[in-house]
Formats: structure tokens, sequence, C-alpha cells
């Protein structure tokens, strides 16, 4: 499989923020969203075996680890790299834009689902019967980057009742949408979702690499 990186960091993102975490970026993406902050994972990297991938991991000592991209599911081996991640004992969530097929993933690892509102350019991409293969143990992630993209979020979690199938996530733009300003439309609408920030994007340079 080909690979872009693979690092060790502060996961940024998640219910799992906070903690340390190992990243296993894949390259390549299908879409081509208008905010992506990625875009190096489109073409970049190497080749590595599963074995190689789980090799570099272990190094790091630590037993979370994120799959991601770029559009990890695009490459058939981020299959039985994630089996083979959860059957070592790792913890492992799966960050993907819900434009591929969600059913074939481990049912181990922790599935977290970037719905992609109207502002990414990418929404007629997205694969809908995802939603309903979202467990407790998933989350469904909301980027938005303007007000409208907020509304449309907000009758998804209605159309889809989202919320009660797993937790709900709702992250603003990095520089595009004010984050107080998003954190008072959550309270004022009483919105059953967990405001986030890219955390790691706070600590570090918004455009470095490898954090």
């Amino acid at each position: 499989m080909r690979i872009t990186e693979i690092f060790h960091s502060i996961q940024g993102e998640s219910s799992y923020a906070g903690q340390p975490c190992v990243f296993v970026r894949l390259t390549g993406c299908p879409l081509r969203c208008t905010w992506c902050d990625t875009d190096y994972a489109f073409y970049e990297g190497h080749e590595f075996s599963i074995d190689e991938v789980l090799a570099k991991v272990q190094t790091y000592g630590c037993r979370l680890v994120e799959v991601t991209g770029g559009e990890p599911l695009v490459q058939p081996e981020s299959f039985p790299l994630m089996t083979r991640l959860c059957d070592a004992g790792y913890t492992v969530l799966l960050e993907t834009s819900g434009a591929v097929d969600i059913a074939p993933v481990d049912p181990r690892a922790h599935v977290i689902l970037d719905v992609k509102c109207p502002g990414s350019g990418m929404t007629d991409r997205m694969h809908w019967t995802n939603l309903s293969q979202l467990a407790a143990k998933d989350e469904a992630k909301f980027v938005m980057a303007d007000r409208a993209d907020y509304d449309w979020a907000r009758e998804i979690l209605t159309q889809y009742d989202v919320a009660s199938r797993c937790p709900v996530l709702f992250s603003p733009v990095f520089g595009s949408l004010d984050v107080r300003q998003l954190a008072e439309w959550i309270l004022a609408d009483r919105l059953p979702v967990r405001f986030q920030l890219q955390m790691h994007k706070y600590i570090w340079a918004p455009d470095m690499r490898g954090v």
C-alpha cells in the first residue's frame, strides 16, 4: 500500500482529542474538498507492506492509532491493515470522508465519518447509507465553513437521527468560521453535539506536517 507518512503526535480531533496517537496517513483521495488541509496526501508517499506499517507503528509505543488520508478506504489494503492493528491490541480510529462504503471495515475499529457539508463542494459524493452503519462507538463529524453549512448539518442531524446512533462533532473550518460564533449557534439551538476544534493547529503552525 502507498503511505504518505506515519507519525506520532497529539490527537487533535474526535472524542480522543488530547491523547498521544500514531497516525498512518494513506495516499490518495477521490474528493477535492475546498478547504482540504492534507492535499499533499493526494499523490505523495512510498510503498509499505502491512508488516512494515505495523513494525513502524510499534516503534512509538503508543496504543492509539488513526488510519487516515486522503481517503484511506480507496486502498483495498486499508481493510486488512485495520484488522491487523486491532488484532495486535491497538485502539484503531478510521478517519473517512464518507464517500466509500464502510461496511467492510473491521467492527472493532472506531469510524470517524466526515459528513461533507455544502461548503466542501463534495456533498454529492457522500455514500449516505454509511450513516445507518454507524454504531455507538463511532462518530459523525461535520466540518463547516459558514452559517449555510451549519443549517444544513442541523437538518441532516434531524433527517437521519444521527445523534441517536453515535456522538456528533461540529467543527469549524480553520480560519473561515469564527469559533465563538459556532459555539453560540450550538448553544442557542441546544443541539446534542460536541463542539470541536483542530487542537493540533493551535499547538503547532496550522500548515505544519507530521503533527
